[in-house]
């Protein structure tokens, strides 16, 4: 018996507000990870669980079929200073819920998991479902869905909740954070001696202000840098310095690889340039990929995202799509309207729906 989208949009409000009155910071899920754990021991569900990542699958599981992920993160920042309201107090106000996580996932956290409840006893899908509740995705932390995808059965494509306002966001800026040093000699100041590892610093970085690299991305636009710190070693007025440090924040299109920023930049410094991590790659899904075409067939429009998320972690294609306003994420007063979540649960079945009736036909 399949519970009805009422039953789906009440439960879910209610997980969401249990989810939110306990704290989640990044690397701290245990807790939030046992509440998702017990929700589906409660249903009878089997549940599994790695680290503070929790996951199940549709009931008729079938190994010979593809494999779909609903995916979100139950981890949340730390809350602003800006705070007027308790971020663990989960208010409903004026058709708002309150609290820290509220909009960032948990809305599309739990109206995926009312999805995966929808479908969890159909028998017969095209596609296998497996819902996840991953860790550590504001840090990016290597114990979240990066640590899980060895767990799981080989996944096809998947949906990954962010708040989208439920349009696709099927391209996402990749996230290059460079360290960079300029390297001169010491010196006397007064002597007019050694050479200013600072000024070589200033040219490499009018440079990087200035270059703008050729290929602009209809859904991202030019891919961009920005120095956002400097420093030198020593901090006596009188001593040239021998090495400057400086960090570039690079925020890529999808149409770069990340080495191919790296050899353009090196090429036209005299500093050298050390990426952090390559790891928050930029993604794309196609526009004529079954979930995007989907998505299309229901009055979904499609952009490009200019956060990052998981999706960077995931070896396949992947939607990003949820419930929520992105421009709240992070904000003071934190807040979901609790008709985004209903509407998120309606959308994404209208979705599955017609991602599943394409797949047969």
């Amino acid at each position: 018996m399949q519970p009805n989208i009422t039953i789906l949009f009440q439960e879910s409000v209610a997980l969401l507000k249990k989810l939110i009155s306990t704290a989640s910071f990044s690397r701290e899920e245990a807790t939030t990870a046992t509440i998702i754990e017990q929700f589906f021991q409660n249903k009878q569900i089997p549940v599994q669980r790695f680290l503070n990542n929790v996951w199940v699958v549709n009931q008729y599981f079938d190994p010979a079929k593809p494999v779909l992920l609903l995916n979100s993160h139950h981890d949340t920042v730390k809350p602003n200073p800006a705070y007027t309201l308790d971020p663990f107090m989960a208010l409903e106000k004026d058709g708002k819920l309150f609290g820290l996580g509220s909009n960032d996932a948990g809305g599309a956290l739990v109206s995926l998991l009312a999805v995966f409840l929808h479908y969890y006893d159909h028998q017969h899908l095209p596609y296998n479902l497996l819902f996840a509740a991953t860790a550590e995705e504001e840090i990016s932390g290597k114990n979240g869905i990066e640590a899980l995808l060895p767990h799981l059965p080989n996944i096809a494509c998947g949906i990954v909740g962010e708040p989208t306002q439920m349009q696709m966001a099927i391209a996402e800026r990749g996230l290059l954070v460079l360290d960079v040093t300029a390297t001169g000699k010491p010196g006397h100041a007064a002597r007019n001696e050694g050479e200013n590892a600072l000024y070589k610093a200033m040219k490499d970085i009018e440079w990087l202000s200035q270059y703008q690299f050729e290929k602009v991305s209809d859904l991202l636009g030019p891919v961009k840098m920005s120095v956002t710190v400097i420093e030198t070693e020593n901090k006596a007025h009188n001593v040239v310095p021998a090495q400057c440090k400086f960090v570039v924040d690079v925020r890529v299109n999808e149409l770069y690889s990340f080495e191919e920023i790296l050899t353009t930049i090196q090429k036209n410094i005299s500093s050298t340039a050390v990426p952090r991590s390559l790891r928050i790659k930029s993604t794309s899904i196609p526009q004529d990929h079954p979930l995007v075409v989907a998505g299309i067939q229901i009055g979904r429009s499609y952009y490009g995202s200019p956060t990052t998320s998981d999706k960077a972690l995931m070896p396949f294609l992947t939607l990003k799509m949820g419930p929520g306003d992105s421009a709240r994420s992070h904000s003071a007063d934190e807040f979901i309207y609790l008709n985004e979540i209903k509407e998120g649960i309606e959308l994404y079945i209208a979705l599955l729906d017609r991602f599943m009736k394409n797949q047969t036909v």
